[in-house]
C-alpha cells in the first residue's frame, strides 16, 4: 500500500496559482481519504512564472523525490509543454540514472517526455493520470473509472488489467469555483476498436501524447527542442522499438488531421512502425477527428499486418485508466482486455 506521495510540477506551475487553490484542496482531501500522506516538493507550488523560468528547480524536485526513501510515489501535478528543458539537469552528469529508485511515477500529457527520460535510464513508470486533472476533478467524486485504476495503483503498486469504460465525458469548458459538484455530460462508449491486424498481440508499451512526440522532431513550438532531444538521445532508437507496443493519444489542443499525419510520418521515419508489435490509440477528447485519425493511422503506417486498436480510455479524454510502461502486456481486442504481467 502506497502511503507517502510526492507531488511535482515538472512542466507547468499552475498548481501554485491562487485561482486553482480550491481545486488543490479538493485533491488533497481525496488523497487523505485514501489514507495517503501528501508532500509537495519544494518548488511544486511556486507558480507559473517561477516554474517556467527555472527548469533546474523542477529537475531538483524530481531527483529529490526519487532519492528520498520515505516517498513511495511521485505524482505529476499536470502536463504542460516544456519539460524537455529538464534534460541537461538530469543527464549532463547522469543525475537521473544515479537518483532513480523503484517507486511509482505517474503522469501524462507533456509528462510523456519525462516517461522517455525514465525509459532511457531503465526505469518503469505509469502513464495516464495526474493530480490536478484527475484527483482534483470538480465532479462530486473522482470519475468511478478513473478512481478504480488510481485506487488499484496505490493499493497494489501495479495495474493488472484494463477494460474499456462504459461511458465517456465531454470536455469541461470551465474550471471556475461554481463548477464544483457538477459533472460534464456523458455518452455511451463503444469499447476497444480493432482497426486492422490480429486481435491479440503483446509487448511492452511505450509512447504517450502525440503532441509531445511531434515536438521532439519539429521545432515549431520550441526551436531548440529537437536539437536538445537529439543531443541527449531522448527518443528510442528503431532497435529499441522492436517488439514494443506504441501508445498514442492526443491532447486538448485537438491536433488537426494534417498535423497528426505529419506526426505519424515522423514516427515512421524514425523506424517505429516497422519494429513495433502493435499500436494503441487513445480516445480523442470529445471524439474530435476520431475517424480522420483512424484513417491516417492505417494510411501512414502502411502495414496491414500491424495490429491497431483505437478508442482506449487513456490520455486526455475522460475518464482515464493507467497504463504501465516497461511491463509485458497482452492486448486482446476480442475479449476487450489489456493484461499486464506485473
Amino acid at each position: 500500500m502506497i502511503k507517502n506521495i510526492a507531488i511535482v510540477s515538472l512542466s507547468r506551475g499552475i498548481l501554485g496559482e491562487d485561482f486553482v487553490r480550491f481545486e488543490v484542496e479538493i485533491g488533497l482531501q481525496r488523497l487523505k481519504a485514501f489514507g495517503m500522506n501528501v508532500r509537495f516538493m519544494p518548488n511544486a507550488l511556486k507558480g507559473l512564472d517561477y516554474i517556467k523560468a527555472h527548469p533546474e528547480k523542477r529537475a531538483e524536485d524530481l531527483l529529490e523525490a526519487f532519492r528520498d526513501p520515505s516517498i513511495d510515489m511521485i505524482l505529476c501535478a499536470v502536463g504542460g509543454d516544456d519539460t524537455y528543458r529538464l534534460l541537461p539537469y538530469l543527464f549532463d552528469h547522469d543525475e537521473l540514472a544515479g537518483a532513480v529508485t523503484d517507486k511509482v511515477f505517474l503522469g501524462f500529457s507533456d509528462t510523456t517526455i519525462n516517461h522517455l527520460m525514465l525509459h532511457k535510464v531503465g526505469a518503469k513508470s505509469f502513464y495516464g493520470q495526474a493530480f490536478l486533472p484527475d484527483i482534483c476533478e470538480l465532479s462530486p467524486t473522482m470519475h468511478p473509472y478513473t478512481r478504480r485504476y488510481f485506487e488499484e495503483l496505490i493499493t497494489t503498486g501495479s495495474i493488472q488489467e484494463i477494460r474499456p469504460s462504459d461511458i465517456w465525458y465531454e470536455e469541461r469548458k470551465s474550471f471556475s469555483p461554481d463548477q464544483v459538484g457538477k459533472t460534464t455530460p456523458s455518452h455511451p462508449n463503444q469499447g476497444f476498436e480493432l482497426l486492422q491486424g490480429s486481435p491479440v498481440f503483446s509487448g511492452t508499451i511505450l509512447g504517450g501524447c502525440i503532441d509531445s512526440l511531434y515536438d521532439i522532431f519539429n521545432g515549431e513550438r520550441y526551436g531548440d527542442m529537437p536539437s536538445l532531444c537529439r543531443k541527449y538521445k531522448l527518443f528510442p532508437t528503431a532497435e529499441d522499438w522492436k517488439g514494443r507496443i506504441l501508445l498514442l493519444e492526443t491532447s486538448e489542443e485537438k491536433m488537426p488531421p494534417q498535423k497528426y499525419k505529419r506526426a505519424l510520418e515522423y514516427l515512421a521515419e524514425a523506424g517505429v512502425f516497422e519494429n513495433v508489435s502493435g499500436v494503441l490509440a487513445g480516445k480523442p477528447m470529445d471524439e474530435m477527428y476520431a475517424q480522420e485519425y483512424k484513417q491516417l493511422l492505417v494510411k501512414v503506417i502502411g502495414r496491414a499486418d500491424l495490429p491497431i486498436v483505437c478508442n482506449v480510455n487513456i490520455g486526455h479524454a475522460m475518464p482515464r485508466c493507467i497504463i504501465p510502461f516497461g511491463v509485458d502486456a497482452v492486448v486482446d481486442a476480442e475479449k476487450q482486455t489489456i493484461r499486464f504481467n506485473t
